[in-house]
């Protein structure tokens, strides 16, 4: 498996540009995966859920596409093998949230790892996360249950194609979810500044390693089910999952 630094060394190539003595941006591997930030996710979150886009967001509809696919007890069995999708190494570098483009991100980014941020982030001195080992799930077209679900979308968009214009045709759908392993925090402010950072603990180890009025730098480590932080989004009529 690629490490770190070749899977850096590999993203700068393809992308053209240089990275020296620092990790990749975020929004430079989004580019480079093809992969987007989630707006808000939970633990609920799954692959093939229908999202809408604004040219500007993405907003869920809160329907998935499997809901439109089978029914009663098929359904139930198919939502169970999409919760338990495995998740595999992303094969991208650890990357870095900046206070900027946490800025752009609307200040809604720390939520999509259950960090709570008390104050304006603005007013720090500096504030990023840096997000370790992400893994992924996926849907493909030669595991379950990919295959079923590709045989009934073809006859769904024949059979129900008032819906499928609707609803899916011109939404997106999740076909990829992407994780963290864990996530660094680093803060650093004036001690007069109003600005702090809490946790939810429930499957999550923190681990302080500064904690000062002015400096503070935190370990978050997952586990158990976890909210999806990007998604990689295929639009309905271009759906295949190839």
């Amino acid at each position: 498996m690629e490490n770190n630094q070749e899977l850096t060394d590999l993203l700068a190539l393809d992308l053209g540009i240089n990275i020296i003595n620092r990790r990749p941006y975020a929004k430079e591997v989004f580019k480079w995966q093809d992969m987007d930030l989630l707006p808000h996710s939970s633990t609920d979150t799954l692959l093939c859920e229908i999202f809408e886009w604004n040219g500007r967001n993405w907003r869920t509809t809160g329907n998935n596409l499997i809901g439109y696919l089978f029914s009663d007890g098929i359904l139930s069995t198919v939502k169970d093998q999409l919760i338990n999708t495995p998740k595999h190494p992303a094969l991208i570098p650890d990357f870095e949230f900046t206070k900027e483009s946490m800025i752009e991100y609307g200040l809604s980014l720390p939520s999509l790892f259950n960090i709570g941020v008390n104050g304006d982030i603005k007013n720090a001195k500096n504030f990023s996360v840096r997000v370790n080992n992400v893994t992924r799930s996926r849907i493909t077209n030669i595991d379950s249950p990919g295959i079923e679900i590709l045989k009934n979308y073809s006859q769904f968009t024949q059979a129900k194609s008032k819906t499928y214009r609707k609803n899916i045709k011109f939404n997106y759908l999740s076909t990829s979810l992407f994780y963290a392993e864990s996530v660094e925090i680093f803060l650093e402010k004036d001690s007069n500044t109003g600005l702090d950072v809490s946790f939810q603990t429930q499957d999550v180890e923190v681990d302080a390693k500064l904690n000062t009025d002015t400096q503070k730098h935190f370990v978050l480590k997952y586990s158990g089910n976890q909210a999806p932080l990007a998604a990689k989004f295929t639009k309905g009529k271009d759906f295949n999952i190839m």
